[in-house]
């Protein structure tokens, strides 16, 4: 036996053996490593962002600021939006206004399901998910359109005539909707409206019905981002040509006040949740505005780097997420100190959104 032992084939083919189980043991624990990487939950919330240059989108764990997946969406994302129990992401493939696709994420099992469509509303870009619905913007056909999950159709579009209807806002009841039409320099205001026709004397009166009715407002050439204040009393929209910020009554339906903001290249404006200060981001220049919303003036300006666009704030109201298209990352905010505070990896990082699971 201590020949067999001790026989030179016999230890080569031991400490081949031994070899090849230590081999195989690394590699065990590399696709285990891997796979527990992989399968790192989507937190309850999250933080949504868009990468323009790798047509992905980025879901992050906004407490350690770390991406946890990346999905691959449509070749020309500009802006995502979460539905209201936070698993599913829409997001909008523009292409100029020539595209016409949602891409749709399953944000639980981070894979992505089939894209919507949108034919003939050509060019989604703006969106919002109200009533259990997706409402976008479509900029190739002047409109904006309203799409069901639960039934997989489209159940409502109007025209704007408009030249590159943009951004959206929907009120809560879904009654109301806001655009800017950034060419034509305009803010549509859509409203569902009672209407009771009027008939001829001592005649037939038509039965009253519900018809949307628009009022376009002009504003600030390129006025393109914008926000509604959280009272629902104001709309601010950002022009970007001059820089200057057009402030509209709601209720009046005009502009009532504009302001000077210098904020050339201006791209996105928000409202912090407690309606006391807007953001303004430039994608020409970098910089930050951040305005007083009462008094109208300045309270801070930040360079976040060389383009800013998307805008995205904590509920609380502690900081703000810029996406810096051409720096490739999203500038973290401090709103306390109004400082940078950090950075998150993305290429061409664009549109963000908040997904919240319920």
């Amino acid at each position: 036996m201590d020949k067999v032992v001790n026989n030179p084939i016999f230890k080569a083919i031991k400490f081949g053996t031994i070899k090849l189980l230590a081999v195989s043991f690394l590699w065990i624990l590399i696709a285990f490593t891997a796979t527990q990487c992989r399968a790192q939950a989507t937190p309850p919330r999250s933080l949504l962002a868009l990468s323009k240059s790798d047509h992905i989108l980025a879901i992050i764990n906004p407490v350690t600021l770390k991406v946890i997946a990346r999905i691959p969406v449509g070749s020309d994302p500009h802006e995502v939006i979460a539905s209201a129990d936070g698993k599913v992401a829409y997001v909008s493939i523009c292409g100029g206004g020539s595209l016409h696709e949602l891409s749709v994420v399953d944000l639980v099992a981070q894979k992505p399901l089939p894209a919507i469509d949108t034919r003939p509303l050509m060019g989604p870009h703006g969106l919002t998910f109200v009533g259990g619905k997706v409402w976008f913007s479509a900029e190739g056909a002047k409109a904006v359109g309203r799409y069901d999950p639960a039934t997989g159709k489209f159940d409502w579009a109007m025209g704007t005539g408009q030249d590159r209807t943009h951004m959206i806002y929907v009120t809560d009841d879904g009654k109301k909707v806001y655009t800017t039409n950034v060419s034509s320099a305009t803010v549509s205001i859509l409203v569902d409206s009672l209407v009771k026709p009027a008939g001829p004397p001592g005649g037939f009166v038509p039965p009253a019905r519900q018809d949307w009715v628009q009022t376009v407002i002009p504003v600030a050439k390129g006025s393109e981002g914008f926000d509604v204040s959280p009272d629902g009393r104001e709309l601010w929209a950002a022009g970007a040509d001059e820089g200057t910020i057009s402030i509209i009554d709601i209720a009046a339906k005009k502009v009532t006040a504009t302001i000077d903001a210098k904020a050339v290249g201006a791209n996105r404006l928000k409202f912090t949740p407690d309606g006391k200060r807007v953001l303004i981001t430039s994608l020409r220049t970098g910089d930050l505005f951040i305005y007083d919303a009462v008094s109208h003036q300045q309270l801070k300006r930040l360079n976040t780097g060389h383009g800013a666009a998307g805008i995205l704030i904590d509920d609380d109201g502690a900081r703000a997420f810029i996406g810096c298209t051409g720096d490739n990352y999203v500038a973290v905010i401090d709103l306390k100190k109004l400082e940078v505070t950090g950075h998150i990896d993305i290429r061409g990082a664009d549109g963000l959104a908040w997904a919240v699971r319920r």
